[in-house]
């Protein structure tokens, strides 16, 4: 749950969730929406993968991300136990 909140703590790691929230899009796709470096996207893309929020796929030479909604769902749920 710490490596989750820790991905969610980031206003870039948040922009990058709200643009797969539209489509999946590679990694050049991602960091055509942002002014810095390719590599610190990539570092963006391993720690949302690393909390399970985005899962990569292999296509060709590329690499298409996409949300992992089944992560969100959970943490809902974590979120609303404190409801009861």
């Amino acid at each position: 749950m710490n490596v989750l909140f820790k991905a969610l703590n980031d206003a870039t790691r948040r922009e990058i969730l709200e643009l797969l929230k539209q489509r999946d899009m590679t990694a050049g796709e991602i960091a055509d929406h942002f002014s810095i470096s390719k590599p610190s996207i990539s570092h963006h893309l391993d720690l949302l993968k690393q909390a399970g929020l985005i899962e990569a796929e292999k296509q060709g030479q590329f690499i298409s991300y996409s949300l992992n909604t089944t992560v969100f769902d959970e943490l809902l749920k974590w979120f609303i136990q404190f409801k009861k």
